[in-house]
């Protein structure tokens, strides 16, 4: 078993979540690592990695995953939710089936992978709860309505759990990343909404790289389990908006 605690990470297979699995494991943490295509992360290569293929919107599977995780490499001591799509479009011109998507796999995944552990957080009084919503979530974007409206949901159930976990020395924090080279933009399918978005990432030479973010992730997560950076924004310097 390694020396440090495990940390699970969700959409863990590409981007942001792969880059993540790759800062923590050079930092000497053992994996549960989640993603529907478990074979890009054994592909990785990376030593004391557990890969689970499945769906953060199967609360039983990441509960289930989280059991074997830990007869592996004892308790989660961290769980980063990032697991999410980006179906951008404006609202009156969006496929109604889209918006089941992005409020199942951005809020409910979040959710599901918050409540699949923080129980055990609680009983042994610490943990780390970090969860990747977006700088739209905290700003409104053209184009970004009902997907803005998740990331807004994240910051808003973080906070709640936040509270309720200070009490039991547990962290709960939320990191907003801007623009963000990264496999996001494979999700949005509305050609406007694309066409907004990439003049932006075109500004900006393809945005920040995801290394940084996760390497952000890594600093909070190794503050004193006494000091709690609730909320993190990281851009492209040149992100105006």
């Amino acid at each position: 078993m390694a020396d440090k605690p495990l940390v699970m990470i969700t959409g863990a297979s590409a981007g942001i979540g792969q880059e993540t699995a790759r800062v923590f494991s050079q930092a000497g943490h053992p994996l549960l690592l989640i993603a529907r295509r478990p074979e890009r992360i054994e592909a990785m290569g990376l030593p004391d990695t557990l890969a689970v293929g499945a769906d953060v919107r199967d609360y039983d599977a990441l509960v289930a995953a989280v059991e074997e995780g830990e007869r592996k490499f004892g308790s989660v001591d961290c769980l980063i939710n990032n697991a999410g799509i980006s179906r951008l479009a404006r609202l009156d011109e969006q496929d109604p089936k889209e918006w089941r998507d992005l409020v199942d796999i951005n809020c409910l995944g979040v959710l599901n992978g918050m409540h699949a552990v923080s129980s055990g957080m609680k009983a042994r009084r610490r943990g780390t709860i970090i969860s990747v919503s977006s700088i739209a979530g905290r700003k409104v974007y053209p184009h970004h309505d009902v997907y803005g409206g998740t990331k807004h949901f994240v910051h808003a159930i973080s906070e709640g759990l936040r509270q309720t976990m200070s009490a039991h020395g547990v962290r709960v924090m939320v990191i907003s990343p801007g623009v963000t080279k990264s496999e996001i933009d494979k999700t949005i399918t509305h050609q406007n909404a694309y066409d907004f978005w990439n003049k932006g990432r075109e500004a900006m030479d393809g945005g920040i790289d995801a290394n940084d973010v996760a390497r952000t992730m890594l600093f909070a997560y190794q503050l004193p389990q006494t000091v709690n950076l609730q909320e993190m924004t990281i851009t492209h310097t040149r992100q105006e908006f």
